[in-house]
């Protein structure tokens, strides 16, 4: 009678609380939200969204599509696809735009085919970056051109002098922190306690654990691949800020002078808007940002086995040997 009783007055309970759920009584939908009452951002959330990181210059005069305009974008989009190899970030849409199927993303050796890559999600957006309106990021300054300009030399000229010649992706360190680009593994995987949030990538299986409320940041000494997170609420947006980002960890040219700020909203049952705000006073003109709109899968995130960091790499380094023996007989 007792067990009865308390499956009763559980089934009332969860019957008569439902925008605890995200149901109201008259079938709006509603935040979800926590026992400690804030927004429940958790589940996984894919970023395979199709809309370029800049706009390109044929949509210059408009932030939004028609909805004609994106069912032909859907169709061109198929099309530039065909059977041939995956297409990652914004090669797809710019392919679809221009009217041809893809070329490979390696043509030397092709790359694993599109039947592996999850399918692109499609809004009218015609750019990520909301801000500057134009959709386009700002001016890199002058000092940062040449830095990067002298970076890229190196880089060609010490491709694989020593394991720390190659990107931190190769080496199955990180992905780098933020990761906007869909392309595989586009997945993230969001948890929630009252006064943590972490956010767990798919990719390289990154996972930042980002305290919540008024705690002091680390010394600006102390410098992180990912940064230095710190999250609080404003309203019913979860709100991050990070600094304190190591000078190995440059997200599009940045220096360990980055300031990022996101923004997680939900703004219905299956998305999550994020938006990212990048300053780096140093690097960039004006801030710029971006918006995306995760979509929510039901499914678990897979396991992400990188193989070249114990493997790749020594091939890598091997062939750059025999090739720097090759060219000193010559």
């Amino acid at each position: 009678m007792m067990a009865g009783g308390f499956v009763t007055t559980l089934v009332v309970f969860w019957l008569g609380a439902p925008s605890a759920f995200g149901q109201a009584s008259d079938g709006q939908w509603v935040v979800p939200r926590t026992p400690d009452g804030h927004p429940d951002l958790q589940g996984v959330w894919a970023n395979n969204n199709i809309t370029p990181l800049e706009r390109p210059e044929v949509w210059a005069d408009k932030a939004e599509l028609s909805d004609e305009e994106l069912a032909a974008l859907r169709v061109a989009a198929t099309n530039a696809v065909g059977d041939g190899d995956a297409l990652f970030g914004d090669q797809l849409v710019l392919a679809a735009i221009q009217g041809i199927e893809a070329t490979s993303y390696d043509p030397t050796t092709g790359n694993y085919n599109q039947f592996w890559i999850a399918d692109r999600d499609f809004t009218n957006q015609t750019s990520l970056v909301i801000d500057p309106p134009t959709g386009r990021i700002p001016d890199v300054l002058p000092d940062a051109r040449e830095r990067l300009r002298e970076a890229g030399q190196y880089g060609r000229d010490h491709p694989a002098d020593s394991y720390t010649d190659r990107p931190l992706p190769e080496r199955c360190v990180t992905y780098g922190v933020p990761r906007l680009g869909a392309g595989y593994n586009s997945y993230y995987q969001i948890f929630q306690s009252a006064d943590h949030v972490v956010i767990m990538y798919e990719m390289i299986h990154d996972a930042r654990i980002i305290p919540l409320g008024d705690q002091q940041r680390l010394d600006d000494g102390v410098r992180l691949l990912h940064g230095d997170s710190r999250g609080y609420w404003d309203g019913d947006t979860l709100v991050v800020e990070t600094t304190n980002y190591s000078s190995s960890a440059s997200f599009r040219g940045s220096s360990d002078g980055l300031h990022m700020v996101e923004r997680f909203s939900r703004v219905a049952p299956d998305t999550l808007q994020w938006e990212v705000t990048i300053t780096d006073p140093t690097v960039w003109t004006a801030p710029w940002t971006v918006q995306i709109p995760l979509a929510h899968s039901p499914e678990p995130m897979f396991e992400y086995a990188c193989h070249e960091g114990n493997i790749g790499m020594e091939g890598i380094l091997a062939g750059h040997r025999y090739e720097e023996r090759i060219s000193a007989d010559r």
